[in-house]
């Protein structure tokens, strides 16, 4: 019997496909607008540039000082450089660092967003904006978060590093993780997260030995369009809750932190919601938690927070934070249970019995 649920629409436009960025100019007239503020992070600054050239007279400037977790200082001297330029919308250009600038000035002006994802990250199609300020990280939701545009060009990732195609992709995989045990999951999102395991599975071992394969960056950044709706429309839980306190508290890098985390944030919700959590267990082999780890390094990805700079005297104090104010989850969180899962991604072990 289908249980009941409630879909609450899509709201966001979406362009996908092989050189959609020129289609842009067109994004920003069709919205009624003409003075666009390019925004992306100083690593993609001649890119920025490029796309301010392409907008034209559409154009009044770009903003290229991005960076992760959102802090509010750049905000503010985004939000300024905005109003300078009499801007009317932005133009992000970027990953989520990007992505989540475009958000937090739009919480603050009103401003229309056009988002041109370069990652798998996934922050496009939510209605979520996660914020740094002394050294904490706040999330909050609200629709007028959510962008209005999202451009999604293939062309765009063909140079994306194999690392950070790898993390990245993982990173999507934890929101549609999180997306079947959500209180709110529905049909769509299920249905979105079940094929996109199985494109990131099929997509991601080609792209380790060859980045620009045209075909598996399609099915890649298919995945990644539904994983980022996934997040978009349902309640996420302990995973997300322990990269942003991983994130904002202790600085460690978004991508790496999330793909780390994965395993073993699964593995403890798992003798919770093993039947909810089946879709990646049947996609990855084993247990869920195991088989994503084993997948995770079969690509190469990161395995240990170690080797992200967090240091074994920080684990206690992240377990304390994490437990303080935690999100609502499948399993009981306790701080125990929650600082031995710590340890294990520290240590970077297989999480096949570590929680079951």
């Amino acid at each position: 019997m289908t249980r009941p649920f409630i879909f609450p629409g899509l709201s966001t436009r979406v362009v996908f496909g092989h050189g959609t960025l020129a289609q842009v100019p067109d994004e920003v007239a069709r919205l009624g607008h003409a003075r666009a503020l390019v925004l992306s992070t100083p690593h993609q600054e001649s890119e920025a540039q490029a796309l301010a050239r392409q907008l034209g007279d559409k154009a009044v400037g770009v903003f290229a000082g991005a960076t992760m977790h959102t802090p509010v200082e750049i905000t503010d001297q985004a939000v300024a450089a905005f109003r300078a330029a009499s801007a009317d919308c932005v133009v992000s250009l970027g990953g989520g660092s990007t992505t989540g600038l475009g958000k937090a000035i739009a919480m603050r002006t009103g401003a229309d967003q056009i988002v041109v994802p370069t990652t798998y990250a996934g922050s496009e199609m939510t209605d979520i904006l996660g914020e740094t300020s002394g050294g904490a990280k706040t999330t909050r939701r609200d629709p007028a978060i959510r962008p209005e545009v999202v451009v999604y060009d293939v062309d765009l990732t063909l140079t994306l590093p194999v690392g950070l195609t790898v993390t990245s992709a993982l990173n999507a995989i934890a929101h549609a993780m999180e997306g079947f045990y959500a209180p709110d999951r529905h049909p769509v999102t299920e249905a979105l997260s079940r094929e996109a395991m199985v494109a990131f599975r099929d997509a991601l071992p080609v792209l380790v030995q060859d980045p620009q394969n045209n075909q598996a960056r399609a099915r890649a950044l298919y995945a990644a369009w539904g994983c980022s709706l996934t997040l978009g429309h349902v309640t996420m839980a302990l995973h997300h809750k322990l990269a942003h306190v991983l994130g904002g508290s202790f600085g460690l890098p978004h991508a790496e932190t999330h793909a780390v985390l994965l395993p073993h944030t699964t593995a403890y919700n798992e003798p919770a919601v093993a039947g909810l959590l089946r879709p990646i267990a049947e996609t990855f082999g084993g247990s869920a938690g195991a088989g994503l780890w084993t997948f995770a390094k079969s690509v190469g990805a990161p395995l240990r927070l170690v080797d992200l700079g967090l240091r074994e005297a920080d684990l206690d104090r992240a377990a304390t934070l994490a437990t303080a104010n935690p999100y609502a989850n499948p399993r009981p969180v306790s701080r125990d249970g929650i600082r031995h899962l710590l340890q294990q991604a520290y240590d970077g072990e297989c999480p096949a019995a570590a929680h079951e």
